[in-house]
């Protein structure tokens, strides 16, 4: 996951010496990133937020015709504020829209991913990577639109604790000129209010993790050394707290175990995909800020869950699987294994014992 940061330092400089954005002084916009201490930067945003929309319909074909409706968001901390998490939902013209934002701070380049799934197609997008400087925090990715590269750019401004102005905008000439397409003024609500509306209650998978709601001891054994021969396990004791989204449909895991040398904390986002039936589970650390780029998938059948990956473990691919069994209301029990051959043979590196606390 490093890649992603050293790709972005790339990016903005192509962005410089193309040209700043207009307003922007380049040295201020496209320097390297100051040691500051960002892991506050979205503060203000944290609770519940009416937003009026302005969106344009044909971003850069030429035209000039908007859509506009309201819509409300929701935000909360995870990480004590190094991480957060935002749920939207509006009705507009194309529909409802449900979506949420997953942000994570990497306390190495002092940064911020930004990652973005909605719950029709509930995939992560590539995330969006920057900073806030002096009130204004300013976000970049490449993507492609209607078959060519493009660079899309995220501006939050005028921030306080009761409002705020939010700016998506999109350029076809690397970074010298830039189209607004999404434009949203934010109004503090009132905390409490619930987004997500009730959700039936069917069987086809979306409930699978309802057992997990709430908060867990954990007992952890992990494996010094995966794919070594390694007999050495090293145990920590934590907390887990797993939070629903979506109504379930979606859920994010806090994680927290240690030991007398060390700690882990972590945090997992879990997406269920109508289309499929199956959940698709990302995991991030605190130390980088980073989610992995390939989610584990799967599903649950006869009490038991198990979700598959395919990754790499110190320059090797591996197949990963990791299994949910042994669910009651107060113990939930979990393990991951490696393979590297074709899952013949499957070697524990992972284990751990939930109970309810």
């Amino acid at each position: 996951m490093r890649r992603c940061a050293v790709w972005v330092s790339r990016f903005l400089m192509a962005l410089a010496l193309a040209g700043a954005p207009a307003g922007l002084s380049t040295s201020a916009a496209y320097a390297p990133s100051e040691q500051r201490d960002g892991q506050r930067d979205w503060d203000s945003f944290f609770g519940s937020w009416k937003m009026h929309l302005r969106k344009r319909l044909r971003p850069l074909t030429g035209s000039d015709e908007w859509v506009e409706f309201e819509s409300h968001d929701s935000t909360r901390k995870l990480w004590d504020g190094r991480a957060n998490l935002d749920e939207l939902e509006a009705d507009g013209p194309s529909g409802h829209i449900e979506g949420l934002t997953l942000r994570l701070y990497n306390p190495q380049s002092h940064q911020w991913s930004i990652y973005w799934a909605n719950r029709v197609k509930p995939a992560l997008e590539n995330p969006m990577i920057g900073e806030f400087r002096s009130g204004r925090g300013e976000f970049y990715d490449q993507e492609i639109l209607n078959g060519r590269a493009i660079f899309v750019r995220f501006l939050w401004t005028n921030v306080t604790q009761t409002s705020g102005d939010f700016e998506q905008s999109f350029s076809p000439d690397g970074g010298r000129t830039w189209e607004p397409n999404w434009i949203t003024t934010m109004q503090r609500e009132p905390s409490g209010r619930a987004n997500v509306p009730p959700n039936p209650d069917n069987h086809d998978g979306q409930h699978d993790f309802d057992f997990e709601f709430g908060r867990w001891k954990v007992h952890l054994k992990r494996l010094g050394h995966s794919l070594s021969g390694s007999k050495q396990w090293l145990q920590y004791d934590g907390t887990i707290v797993v939070s629903k989204i979506w109504n379930g449909r979606a859920n994010i895991v806090e994680f927290e175990a240690k030991n007398g040398t060390g700690q882990i904390e972590g945090l997992s986002l879990r997406l269920f995909d109508p289309g499929t039936h199956q959940w698709s589970m990302w995991w991030a650390n605190r130390e980088d800020g980073y989610l992995d780029r390939t989610p584990q998938v799967g599903a649950f059948q006869n009490d038991q869950g198990q979700f598959l990956a395919f990754e790499t473990s110190s320059d090797r691919w591996v197949l990963v699987r990791f299994i949910f069994s042994g669910i009651r209301r107060n113990f939930v029990h979990g393990e991951q294994s490696y393979s590297i051959d074709g899952g013949k043979t499957w070697e524990p590196n992972w284990i751990e014992d939930f109970t309810r606390d």
